[in-house]
């Protein structure tokens, strides 16, 4: 799609209608790598971004992610926000498709015009994201959604990509988990801008809210200049308890991100990344096309005869590549 209709279709979504928003996403999301429409959709819309703030939720399976975003939801909503939700779930190894569906987890919602929600799925790429959801970011933040929020799959250590995308990053923990503890310490914890502790009312709240604040403290000694000390919540997010603090902790970290200059240097650092993985996905279409080709063929042929090594057989491709 592009020219005229793409050009409506943009504009329907800037106005904020449901539908072209989620036709602008389903079209990101049946993009192989080679077509160009993703292409002209960002081109389109890039001009219209930069206002939104993202908001990334990550976090072990079991610690409340998907009730937790509702609750959230529910208090900047009461604020008079516009909110998006971009709600990753695993994919159907058949279908391809979401597994869970957070909006019908998010029900109470539904009808409210200024609530979007979005399930994707992951299709198979690590990290907690799917390949897509810095394109669906770009277009809820044209659409003038004032927060995107970014609820992870919940696979635990591995949903670091969500600090590539977000603005601020909260961590959600719960008593009881003792893994939870453990998948912070192994990564999650240092991307966490905000911990939240959720399931509070039960026993071993304390001891979590303990542990977290020593590894903090012992983090914070290795660094040097200003830093952001992330705080920890205590909610039951199922009760509503404790997510006007969350808001709170989020609206804070957002002013000392923009005090600071971390607001743009972030917005940069997703910008590289950004950039480079649509490179990476482009070169990979280049080299599928090789593939099929069978001039990979032909060059692991040649290393099998030992006629070349390797590293010589990919230096060869990579000079193709670059010079098709």
């Amino acid at each position: 799609m592009a020219g005229p209709d793409l050009d409506e279709l943009v504009g329907r979504a800037r106005e904020g209608q449901p539908r072209a928003v989620a036709r602008l996403i389903s079209l990101i999301e049946s993009d192989t790598g080679s077509s160009p429409q993703v292409a002209d959709i960002a081109r389109a819309l890039t001009p219209y971004t930069g206002r939104a703030r993202v908001v990334g939720l990550t976090g072990p399976p079991g610690v409340g992610k998907s009730t937790s975003t509702s609750a959230l939801l529910t208090a900047l909503r009461g604020e008079g926000l516009r909110v998006g939700v971009l709600a990753i779930d695993p994919s159907s190894p058949f279908s391809g498709g979401a597994l869970l569906g957070d909006r019908i987890r998010m029900t109470e919602h539904a009808t409210d015009p200024g609530v979007f929600i979005r399930s994707m799925a992951t299709r198979g790429h690590l990290g907690g994201l799917s390949w897509a959801t810095p394109q669906a970011v770009r277009v809820l933040d044209a659409a003038g959604f004032d927060v995107v929020l970014i609820e992870t799959v919940g696979v635990g250590q591995s949903e670091v990509d969500v600090v590539k995308l977000a603005d601020t990053t909260v961590v959600l923990l719960a008593p009881g988990m003792g893994d939870g503890i453990q998948a912070a310490k192994a990564g999650v914890l240092e991307i966490a801008d905000v911990f939240v502790v959720n399931k509070a009312d039960r026993d071993g709240a304390d001891a979590t809210v303990h542990d977290l604040k020593q590894m903090i403290t012992l983090a914070r000694r290795e660094l040097r200049g200003p830093s952001w000390r992330q705080p920890i919540v205590r909610t039951v997010a199922a009760k509503g308890e404790g997510v006007d603090e969350v808001v709170s902790a989020l609206r804070t970290h957002h002013e000392w991100l923009v005090a600071h200059g971390e607001l743009d240097r972030r917005r940069a650092a997703r910008a590289r990344e950004e950039v480079a993985a649509i490179a990476l996905r482009r070169l990979h279409a280049e080299l599928a096309d090789l593939r099929h080709g069978d001039r990979l063929g032909e060059l692991a042929a040649r290393v099998v005869a030992r006629e070349l090594d390797p590293f010589a057989a990919a230096d060869q491709l990579i000079g193709e590549l670059k010079d098709s």
